[in-house]
């Protein structure tokens, strides 16, 4: 059974072409790739809104990551030496969560 995701390069593009044509040369490089990411998702929304949108509470409550978001989240917090509570306040997720996914996945030496 094949996964439907929305067409985000789509949306973004729209959004960008009819609303915020002066941040589009910003998004190009990520728009440019074959496949977005959740964290390319993230990206572009707070290039495009900014970080008021990133902090709303109940939005954020109900995120899911896929396996290789979780490792580049984790590989950024390695290559910027942060501690889990800095990298909990960049990407909004909570300690526990950074904790609990360093926690399987070193173990699992899948970093």
């Amino acid at each position: 059974m094949k996964e439907f995701q929305p067409n985000y390069k789509l949306i973004f593009s729209d959004i960008l072409e009819k609303k915020y044509p002066e941040k589009r040369k910003e998004c190009e490089r990520i728009l440019r790739k074959k496949l977005l990411s959740s964290f390319d998702i993230i990206n572009l929304n707070t290039i495009i809104f900014g970080k008021e949108v990133q902090a709303e509470d109940e939005n954020q409550r109900h995120k899911s990551y896929k396996k290789s978001d979780i490792k580049k989240i984790i590989e950024y917090q390695k290559k910027y030496n942060l501690n889990n509570v800095e990298t909990c306040t960049q990407f909004k997720i909570s300690r526990n969560t950074i904790y609990k996914w360093k926690k399987l996945y070193e173990k699992k030496n899948l970093i």
